[in-house]
């Protein structure tokens, strides 16, 4: 890799609730240890499946990579990134006790710190957001000063729709402290992850996460939380993005029959989410023939929109091409540097504790 890209989805491995509790106060450790919690598993990335985790990534009893020194060998040192987000997916979002998800979104959030960005300089992180509005208020505002926390993070199928007048105090800390929205896939299993119940399988849950990104989308635009917070950034994390233009184009021919309904959103969709919305690159949901690539893009109608990530360490592709085939070389050095530093303004800052 010949320029420092920045990795914008990168995956530590919290290898189990033991290695939170030093990180918890007295309550949390004595009742996660009398109750005999010992992990927290999502359907949304079983541990075991193959998608979920590189196979030589794996560790020898078949476990996720859950220390620094395996993010460097395999993807920090041997493609040369020059910066990498981490997204921790430990499931916090589980649990119906909003003070539990909080004890636990606290402990993960200063395990990062102290296991990942405390010993890598190139690190940054997402601050992964608990249950409920005042909960994921105070850890934004606990850990805003830190600067290498550089967005929110949140899945794409939780409790209520991200736009709904709830979430509004979330979005204005988060625009306040120049945080972005990351919005991940995964569900917190409040509901059906398909709009017509539930599915038998998990490919059927994994595919139906287009769906709950176009619903979390739309939730945005349609409450008006992007015109409302237009210095609000947010990222689709392993979104794909092949759905995108079809859904704009949807979504943008029926505001202009009903948009009377919702006069806040005063310009088309198309172009609000040019503006305001980014996705990651992997996984990439695209043939890999350039003019169908091409195609695409131009559906897109700009080159900002794209940010490079390796999904480290889901398997999303083999051996060291972490770039998808089809894109056009000369597009990699703005999906790779450059949007990504335009996204993030703590990245052109610089981070530090």
């Amino acid at each position: 890799m010949t320029i420092a890209a920045i990795d914008c989805d990168l995956h530590p491995a919290v290898p189990g609730v033991a290695a939170l509790l030093p990180y918890m106060d007295e309550y949390w450790r004595h009742t996660l240890v009398e109750r005999g919690i010992e992990a927290l598993e999502s359907a949304s990335y079983p541990p075991n499946a193959p998608s979920s985790v590189r196979a030589d990534w794996r560790g020898a009893k078949g476990q996720p990579p859950s220390d620094v020194g395996a993010l460097q060998a395999q993807a920090l040192d041997r493609w040369g990134t020059g910066a990498g987000i981490l997204n921790p997916l430990f499931p916090v979002q589980l649990p119906f006790s909003r003070d539990m998800s909080a004890a636990m979104a606290r402990a993960v959030n200063d395990w990062v710190r102290a296991e990942w960005l405390d010993r890598d300089a190139r690190l940054r992180a997402s601050i992964l957001l608990p249950n409920g509005v005042e909960e994921a208020l105070a850890e934004i505002e606990r850990l805003a000063p830190d600067t290498r926390f550089v967005q929110g993070l949140v899945l794409c199928m939780g409790e209520i729709p991200l736009g709904r007048r709830e979430w509004w105090p979330v979005h204005a800390a988060l625009e306040r402290h120049g945080l972005p929205l990351g919005i991940h896939a995964g569900s917190a299993w409040r509901h059906p992850p398909t709009s017509v119940g539930w599915p038998s399988w998990y490919v059927e849950e994994y595919a139906a996460n287009s769906l709950g990104f176009q619903a979390s989308l739309a939730s945005l635009l349609t409450e008006g939380v992007l015109g409302k917070f237009p210095g609000l950034k947010v990222v689709l994390i392993e979104s794909g993005v092949s759905w995108l233009p079809g859904f704009l184009w949807r979504l943008t021919k029926g505001w202009k029959g009903v948009r009377f309904e919702i006069p806040w959103v005063d310009r088309p969709p198309s172009e609000i989410v040019r503006d305001q919305v980014r996705l990651t690159i992997r996984p990439f949901d695209a043939p890999e023939d350039g003019e169908t690539v091409a195609r695409m893009l131009d559906h897109l109608r700009s080159d900002e929109m794209l940010l490079w990530a390796t999904d480290w360490p889901h398997a999303h592709f083999e051996g060291d091409a972490t770039v998808p085939a089809g894109l056009p070389a000369g597009l990699l050095p703005k999906i790779m540097v450059k949007n990504p530093r335009a996204t993030y303004a703590r990245l052109r800052e610089g981070g530090s504790a």
